[in-house]
Order: structure tokens, then sequence, then C-alpha cells
């Protein structure tokens, strides 16, 4: 009987033990929740809301792989699908916050749902990381504490399109500024309308009168009163910002009312995915167009980079091509992988060992005190955020895009000089649709 006794009682302090380890273990396990909102439906996913999803979650992936934040916290994503809409991005926002209780959001691709998409973050006092959207008005005067975009924003692109075409004159046969027919061309909203002040500052620049300037619904049916507008003013050279379906929209009639220009200078959204564009105007009028955006990661040099950051550029196309079998993934990828990795490796990783927690407040205080210089970054380009005093308040203000080109389907750095990867075709070359 007290063999007995003694048997169950080893059983039961074994047991015991066991219950302990398993309750260790999984109090080891740590994880931080985040909110993953963008257009995965609707018109704005093929332009770039799917591709700027993909982005977040292979950074996600890679920082899991290596254990997670600091090699110990997991980060666990809430997906959340905007439709295309502000309203119901919106709702979503408010659902991940009061119900699954994420402390950072992660979007968006568009800059019409990001503008309302930040407000409601700050409202809620929950960070909002933006990692595509490149509205100004997404941050400008808004003066908020709680909003922060890692990577460059519109009017940046509005200014580069005529940097580069300026730099670029006599390529495109022109004698001089007098001989640039410039027009800026772009949607109507948020997104559109601050690249178009870009395209203005960079004329005013330059000393360069704009042949063209005005804007366009994004949802518009009919661009051909456009198109006959530049052709009207002798445009040579475009500056487009625009979606999916009234860019598609714009080369198709272009191509029909027979507009012949020098060049074409895309500013974001379609322009970089030349798969989609090939697919909807066919090879030859896909070909030798630009685009403006942050900087393909894969195009990036790796003899560049310090050797954790080289192979974390490796990680990023061969992860592209294993998870979603694209080969040339678009600056959308590039632009959401950036931003995320800065959260995930520098942000979480400071707020954590600083201040105890990833808690909104945290994250905050963390952000604001990065200071990454330029070269340090898998995006090339340094992290300093400005102040909530600041006019672009949470805005990195070290951030910049390219300009590349696509060339037989595939993409080259061509601007600035100093990350250049081939010179430039220009003007349009004779077999294309719209080469004057």
């Amino acid at each position: 009987m007290k063999k007995n006794v003694c048997v169950l009682a080893v059983l039961f302090f074994v047991f015991s033990l066991l219950g302990t380890f398993s309750y260790a273990a999984k109090e080891d396990v740590k994880e931080i929740k985040v909110g993953l909102l963008y257009s995965l439906t609707g018109p704005l996913a093929p332009g770039g809301g799917i591709s700027s999803y993909r982005g977040v979650v292979l950074a996600i992936d890679a920082i899991n792989k290596r254990g997670g934040v600091l090699g110990k916290y997991k980060i666990v994503p809430v997906v959340a699908d905007a439709q295309s809409s502000p309203d119901i991005a919106v709702r979503e926002i408010e659902r991940l916050i009061s119900i699954d209780g994420v402390p950072i959001i992660f979007g968006s691709f568009s800059s019409g749902i990001a503008v309302p998409a930040a407000a409601a973050c700050e409202k809620n006092k929950t960070i909002w990381w933006n990692t595509v959207a490149v509205s100004d008005g997404i941050l400008k005067d808004k003066h908020y504490r709680y909003a922060f975009r890692p990577g460059p924003y519109a009017s940046d692109y509005g200014r580069m399109a005529v940097d580069y075409i300026y730099s670029h004159l006599n390529d495109l046969g022109l004698k001089g500024p007098a001989d640039l027919k410039f027009a800026s061309l772009t949607e109507d909203g948020p997104y559109g309308s601050m690249v178009r002040a870009g395209n203005r500052d960079g004329a005013k620049k330059h000393g360069i009168k704009l042949a063209y300037d005005d804007s366009y619904s994004h949802t518009t049916k009919d661009m051909s009163p456009i198109i006959l507008k530049l052709k009207a003013s002798g445009t040579n050279v475009i500056g487009h910002a625009g979606y999916a379906p009234d860019i598609t929209l714009f080369h198709k009639q272009a191509r029909e009312l027979g507009l012949k220009v020098r060049a074409i200078i895309g500013e974001g959204t379609m322009y970089a995915d030349n798969p989609a564009m090939v697919r909807a105007l066919g090879k030859e009028a896909a070909n030798y167009l630009h685009n403006i955006d942050h900087v393909p990661l894969q195009l990036r040099d790796p003899k560049t980079a310090s050797p954790e950051i080289a192979k974390l550029l490796k990680e990023f196309s061969e992860s592209a091509l294993k998870k979603y079998k694209d080969p040339n993934p678009a600056a959308h990828y590039s632009f959401s992988f950036a931003a995320t990795w800065v959260m995930l490796n520098d942000v979480m990783p400071l707020a954590i060992k600083k201040y105890g927690s990833c808690t909104p407040d945290n994250v905050r205080k963390a952000a604001l005190e990065i200071d990454i210089p330029d070269g340090k970054t898998v995006a090339w380009y340094g992290v300093k955020f400005a102040p909530p005093e600041h006019e672009y308040a949470g805005q990195n203000l070290r951030a910049f895009p390219v300009v590349t080109q696509w060339i037989d389907e595939k993409q080259y750095i061509v601007f600035p000089e100093s990350l250049r990867t081939i010179k430039p075709v220009l003007p349009l070359p004779a077999g294309h649709p719209l080469a004057q």
C-alpha cells in the first residue's frame, strides 16, 4: 500500500512538472498582433493594392523566420480588405482596433483610403504605419502623433519627373527648356493632386512653362477630350499619375486618336507593374515607359549594401518568386517591404527594449527617436521622422523616389545618377505606338 502511494505521489509530481513546463512554454511564446489594411478586391486591387499587401507579408515572414522581433516576438497579421472603398476602410480600422485590439495598422496603397484611415487611427490613438500611399495630404499640416510614413511622398514624385526630363533634354532631341512641352496629367484625388503640385514646383524651378496642367476623375469612362487637348497643346512629354483603369484607358484612347510624344513618365501605381501594363496594352505599348516610385529592391546593387542587407535583398526577391511566383515584383512590393522592415527591425525592438512593450505610445516614442543614416536601410535612404510640430509630422524626411524605365519587360534605374543601372532610352523609339 505504501509502495502504491509512493508511486502515485511520484507520478503526481512528474505530471505537475510537465504541466508547469507546458505553461512556461506557452508563456515564452510571445505574439504581437498587427493590422493589415489593403484593397484586395475592387478596382484598386490590381493596380497596387495586392502587391502592396504582399510586400508587408514578405517582411513579416522574414522577421518571423528570424524568430520574430528581437528573436522572440512573433508577428501575427490580422488582414482587412478595404475593398477599394474609404468608408469600408474606416469601418475595418474600427474593427481592427476595437475587436482585434491591434496597436499598429499597416496600410495602404491608395491615398484616397490612407487620408481617412490615418485620421481614424489618430482619433483612436493607434499607430498608422503608411507603407505605400504617397499623397502629401495624408500628413501635411495635420500634426498627427500616431501616423508615420517611412517612404517618399507625392510632390517629390512630381518634382523628380521634371528634374529627370530637364536633365535629359539633349537625349530627347530638344535644344533647351523652351522646346520642352511638358504635360502634367493627373487624377484629381489626394495622390494625383500632390503629384501635380510637384510638377508645378519642378517646372517653376527650371523655368519651364507647362503645356498642359489639369486633372480628371479616375473613374472617367472617356479620356478623348483630354487627349485632344494634349494634341492641341503640342505636348511632347507627359507626366501621368493615375490608377489602373484610367491609365489603361488613356493609353488605348491615345493610340486610337494618334497622340505622339517623346516620353511618358508614369508617376506611380500601375506604371510600376509592367506585366499588368503588358496584359492591358500589349508588349509594344508597354515598352520604354518610365515610372517614378520607391526603389525596386531587386534592382539594388548588393555590393552597395552591408552583408546583412544584401542577404535581405536576396531573400526579398527569392520570397516574392517562391510565395507569389513573381520574378520581377512591382515597386509596391518594395515600398511595403522596406517600410514594414523599419517597423519590425528598428522601431519595435527599440520600443520593447527601452519602453517595455509595443503599445501605440511606446511605438510612437520609439519611431521619433529612430535616426538611421543613408545607405543603412534596405531601401538605401535613411530614416528620420519629422516631429509633431513639423509641417510634415510623421514623414521620413530622408526618403526619396527613383526613376525607372521598362525595357523589353525588364526594369532599370535611370535616375538619380548615383543609383542609375543603365542609360535611359530616349526619346520613345520609332516602334512605339505613341512615338513622336
